[in-house]
């Protein structure tokens, strides 16, 4: 079977704690990527949970905006501390 080359630009912390990681568990990074490849082909579907944090929804995202720009202009409103709210 003929083999190809990536090239694939990383920040180059990640790719020496994976570098690190990999050696950790007896393989190469070239290994490890590969095997994400396989499965991902074999699996048709990548082969790992992928999730977006909820919390940051466009809608959540403007309410937040709204909160900022209300507390540095001024505008008042009902506050309550997080001991009020019965989260400490």
């Amino acid at each position: 079977m003929a083999m190809t080359s990536i090239n694939v630009r990383v920040d180059e912390n990640d790719k020496q704690l994976f570098d690190n990681f990999c050696a950790a568990v007896g393989m190469s990074m070239s290994t490890a990527i590969n095997m994400f490849m396989k499965a991902t082909l074999r699996e048709q579907k990548i082969p790992f949970a992928l999730a977006a944090d909820p919390f940051y929804t466009e809608a959540d995202l403007r309410r937040l905006n709204r909160a900022v720009w209300e507390e540095e202009h001024g505008v008042p409103g009902v506050r309550k501390t997080f001991e009020e709210l019965g989260i400490v």
